[in-house]
């Protein structure tokens, strides 16, 4: 005897049951602190250091494994960003990042460290877990303690600090900003921001995004339903942050690539308490209190 009416009830529940899970907001356990075990800090200085002046802050080689890593000495510095990468990175695949750190380095000056906080789990590909904010909403307390620890690590009286989130970990930045002890917040090639605009952000923080014409991610819905989605785009002119140049990006992986405009403007706001950046395609940077900034 055969059930084969029972055949479109089963369907319609398995969708049910997936629109479910995709709709309604998970849970994730909060990201600790990035604890620094000797032989993968060591291990990761051999594989990474370019004669430069690398510190391995944090190194977990548990699972995917996490990192934090510095160049330049964050606690003396007088200007100091943190890139906060999205999918796909770890431990093992903190050489693109870490990339990013040294062109943004070379971009700022000497008198700006630039650390890689690789201090959460995050999505692998493009499924689930990147289109959820439960990942970013595990990792959102862990940024905000990272970033005020390093203003409490400072010697030489309060940085400049700046949060660089790329894709991804700009969802991580945006639910941190709220708690963010930060002056400038920089998200770039963001999904959403799980904000309507830059006031729903909470943040003290002068808020910057970019997103070129050339990046795949113009491709993805500004929508939020139940846990599913980011929002709004905070490249958007709507959303009211204070618009980066792109020219010369490349890729989604390409901002804070040498040649690019958006590394030479992040790289001002990083570096200068001063920094003013124009809202159009074709933003310039000034590094004069009394320029204009159009947000």
């Amino acid at each position: 005897m055969t059930f084969r009416w029972l055949y479109p009830f089963a369907a319609a529940a398995i969708l049910f049951g997936l629109l479910v899970a995709l709709a309604w907001p998970a849970s994730a356990a909060p990201a600790a602190a990035v604890a620094r075990d000797p032989a993968c800090a060591a291990s990761l200085a051999a594989a990474n250091t370019q004669g430069d002046d690398l510190r391995v802050l944090g190194c977990d080689p548990a699972g995917r494994g996490l990192a934090v890593v510095a160049l330049g000495d964050p606690a003396t510095a007088r200007s100091v960003a943190v890139i906060v990468p999205g999918s796909d990175t770890d431990l093992h695949s903190i050489a693109k990042p870490l990339s990013w750190a040294r062109a943004l380095r070379a971009a700022a000056g000497p008198d700006t460290a630039v650390v890689v906080w690789v201090g959460y789990r995050t999505p692998q590909g493009l499924g689930l877990d990147a289109a959820s904010g439960a990942p970013a909403r595990a990792a959102a307390p862990a940024l905000d303690t990272f970033v005020e620890s390093v203003r409490a690590a400072h010697v030489a009286g309060p940085p400049h600090l700046t949060v660089v989130a790329h894709s991804y970990g700009a969802v991580v930045a945006a639910l941190a900003a709220p708690d963010l002890d930060a002056d400038d917040l920089v998200l770039l090639a963001s999904p959403g921001a799980r904000a309507d605009d830059v006031a729903d952000l909470h943040t003290r923080a002068h808020v910057f995004a970019a997103r070129a014409p050339a990046d795949w991610m113009r491709w993805v819905p500004s929508i939020e339903i139940g846990d599913l989605g980011h929002g709004a785009d905070p490249a958007s002119p709507s959303f009211g942050a204070t618009l980066l140049p792109t020219t010369g990006v490349t890729a989604h992986d390409r901002y804070l690539a040498p040649g690019s405009a958006t590394l030479d403007a992040v790289a001002a706001v990083a570096s200068s308490p001063d920094a003013a950046v124009a809202s159009s395609p074709e933003a310039t940077v000034t590094s004069s209190p009394a320029a204009a900034v159009a947000a």
